[in-house]
Order: structure tokens, then sequence, then C-alpha cells
């Protein structure tokens, strides 16, 4: 029996594609010097897409796919795959949930406190002699005992605020509904109103035409000039030319961002200020849960070709 073709949209570690090679005929878009043409040669027999969350699988690219079956993300959010041209077309759809909330809500806490209390500037100060030339650090904010928002109550902003109670923090939320396992949190459904009450804001819900730029200038001026946003979801969340305005006027004290519209090659007015961490888009960036979300990726694909329940279906 002849192998399954798949399209690969974006690279994926050595282990991954060790594997989907010795189990598929596997097309590399990225490599490919003119897409077009590609696809032209390879199109008409691919019955499968594994791409990033980022790369996603836009309605061109599936319409160039007439025999597609599934689309297999690897990554959490689905934001840029085309669901209506899927399920146009009876298109599955997975993604890679549950394995990488922790290393995200992680990153993300690291975020706050890396900003909060200057130490990628403290680390300068330490080795461009300042420390000794000038004397101490200039001092910077606590964490602890102070408020936090968490927009968007899934798994991850649920894991976020897990992690800040360790902190003794005051914890609110906002989402669609209030959640009976937020225990201890206050529910704030209006965004502008969350943003008012925290001290630093982290925005952890999953993106859609719903919430694009839910995080608008009016949340920004909320959140305030003592105020630090901190975004381990999507950039679309947020409006960032609200953002960098706020960011370089003062009228929002800080931020820090693992994710950018257009990136990897992000505005770079971001890099111009000294109030912004400025992060790779590596939350889910550990060994451990590239490996796991990797084997998801294989295994939804696997159950797929063996006419199985898919083990994460979006479509």
């Amino acid at each position: 029996m002849s192998k399954p073709e798949i399209l690969m949209t974006g690279p994926y570690p050595d282990w991954d594609l060790v594997d989907l090679e010795d189990r598929y005929v596997v097309h590399k878009l990225y490599e490919a010097a003119d897409r077009e043409a590609f696809l032209d040669r390879n199109g008409a027999t691919v019955r499968a897409i594994a791409t990033r969350g980022e790369l996603g699988a836009s309605a061109d690219l599936i319409g160039k796919l007439p025999k597609l079956e599934i689309v297999s993300v690897y990554g959490v959010g689905y934001d840029a795959v085309d669901l209506a041209a899927c399920r146009a077309r009876g298109i599955r759809v997975t993604n890679t949930p549950d394995v990488l909330t922790n290393d995200v809500a992680d990153l993300g806490v690291a975020m706050m406190l890396c900003q909060s209390r200057g130490m990628i500037g403290a680390e300068r100060w330490v080795q461009d002699g300042s420390w000794a030339a000038k004397g101490l650090y200039p001092l910077k904010r606590r964490i602890w005992g102070r408020k936090a928002g968490v927009l968007g109550l899934g798994r991850i902003g649920f894991e976020v605020a897990k992690r800040l109670k360790g902190f003794d923090m005051d914890i609110a939320y906002s989402d669609v509904s209030a959640k009976p396992y937020a225990d201890g949190m206050t529910f704030i459904a209006d965004p502008v109103a969350l943003a008012d009450y925290a001290d630093f804001l982290f925005v952890t819900l999953a993106a859609s035409d719903v919430t694009r730029h839910i995080v608008s200038s009016d949340v920004i001026a909320a959140l305030g000039p003592d105020g630090m946003l901190i975004n381990i979801s999507r950039a679309s969340n947020i409006d960032e030319e609200a953002l960098l305005a706020a960011l370089e006027t003062g009228l929002l004290g800080s931020a820090a961002l693992d994710v950018f519209e257009g990136e990897p090659k992000l505005n770079p007015r971001f890099l111009a200020l000294d109030n912004v961490l400025l992060q790779p888009h590596h939350a889910s960036g550990t060994i451990e849960t590239r490996k796991a979300m990797g084997k998801l990726v294989r295994d939804n694909l696997a159950a797929h070709f063996a006419g199985a329940s898919l083990l994460t279906a979006v479509v």
C-alpha cells in the first residue's frame, strides 16, 4: 500500500520529521523556491497538512489541495486555519492542547517577574561595570500582594492564576461567563474594568474574529502608567498600534510580549523601547513539551488514516 502524502508548511524538530517521513510521503512547502509551482506539482495528491499554529492553512492553500482530508496543527492556536473552508469540504482539523499549557503559563509568570524586577537591565548593570562604577541598580516594583487580571480563564489562564496565588496576589479574571473552578478569584466581565482593577494584565484567551483587538486602546489606558501587559496568547488579541503608542508615551507602564503581528519581523518601534520585554514566541519552547506536541500531531494523523477517532479534534 502506498504511503499517504502530507504537506508540511513549516519545519518541525528532527525527532518528529524522522517519524513522519517513515510513515508518509512528506512534501516540504517551506523549502520550495516557487510555492505555486510546488503546489501545482504535488497538491493533487496531498491528503493532509501538518502545520504550525502561527502558519495555519489559508483558504487559498486549502483550495489547491483537492484531496485534502485533515489539517493537523502543531500548537494550541488554530486561528490561522480557515475553519470555514475546512467545514465546507468536510476537512478535519486538530490541534495540540493541554500538553503545552503549563510551559506557557510558566513563561508568562517568568516574563512578569523578569520585567517587573528589571532583570535584563540588572544583568547588563553587572556586566558593563555599572554596578562597580555607579553603585546600586535602580529600584523596581514588587510582585507579591499586588493585583493580577487574567483575560481568558481557559486552560492556560487557569494555570497562570494558580501560579500567581503563590505570590499572594489578588486575582480577577474576565471570560464569557463566570467559571465554577475559579475559587478565590473575582469575575469581572468587562475587559476595561478588569484592566482598571489590575496591576498586571495577562492575555491568555484563544484568538478569533470575536477577540481581535479585545485589548483595545481603552483597555490599555485603563491598565495605566503603572500597569503591565503580558501577552502569551496571540498578537491579534491586542491592538498593536495602540499598544506601541501607549508604551512610547508612558500611557502604559510596561509590557512583556511573546507574540507580535508579522512575526518574526516585528514592528521596529518595539526595539526602541526600554519598557517592553520581547520574547521570540517560545512559550511552549521546552524539549519535553515540543516532543509531546509532535507526538500528538503524529497520533492525530495516524488515527485519521486508520479510520479511528481523532484525539484532539477542532473540526
